[in-house]
């Protein structure tokens, strides 16, 4: 597979937002109900939080996006994320390949810790982020609502510096994979 990995920039917003709306109608990752638009997407660009893409052949197949964990100054180095894959693109490491680069990117902005939510059914999102260094911390249970059913979510965290060594490594990786 020739994959590249790179920050997103606003010609991925389109792509992004599609990958993301994909998700969202999937309802096994997020909350989220409402499909997102590119404009709405850029507006992520605009901060210090780190947006990556994996890009195959031009086209974008996969995101990972670093976000505001809490407004506290005592949080600063600490950021919520989220990762997604087309559908066309599952099943092949490449959501692995999307948080590798965006702890890569993260690190080099200063942040110490990623965290998130992930449904417990999402036993893919759990592998997958297990092998980049993630531990799963506990369970908010019926932590929101969607489609009218409560959902628990499990609570995952990795600590940037505190990764094994060949965590660290294969995190580091950038450029063409």
């Amino acid at each position: 597979m020739d994959l590249n990995v790179r920050p997103a920039s606003e010609d991925d917003c389109e792509a992004i937002a599609s990958i993301y709306n994909e998700g969202i109608d999937d309802r096994i990752a997020t909350f989220e109900t409402r499909h997102r638009t590119a404009t709405e997407i850029a507006a992520w660009l605009d901060t210090r939080y780190p947006v990556v893409v994996v890009v195959k052949s031009d086209l974008v197949i996969a995101f990972a996006a670093a976000s505001t964990y809490r407004p506290r100054d005592c949080y600063d180095g600490i950021a919520e994320f989220s990762v997604y894959v087309a559908r066309s693109a599952r099943g092949r490491q490449v959501g692995a390949i999307a948080m590798r680069a965006l702890i890569k990117e993260a690190q080099e902005q200063g942040f110490w810790k990623l965290l998130s939510r992930v449904f417990p059914e999402n036993k893919v999102s759990l592998r997958l982020l297990r092998s980049v260094g993630f531990r799963e911390v506990g369970v908010y249970h019926r932590h929101g609502k969607l489609d009218g059913e409560w959902k628990d979510v499990v609570i995952v965290e990795c600590l940037i510096d505190g990764m094994p060594a060949d965590t660290q490594r294969s995190a580091r990786s950038n450029g063409p994979v």
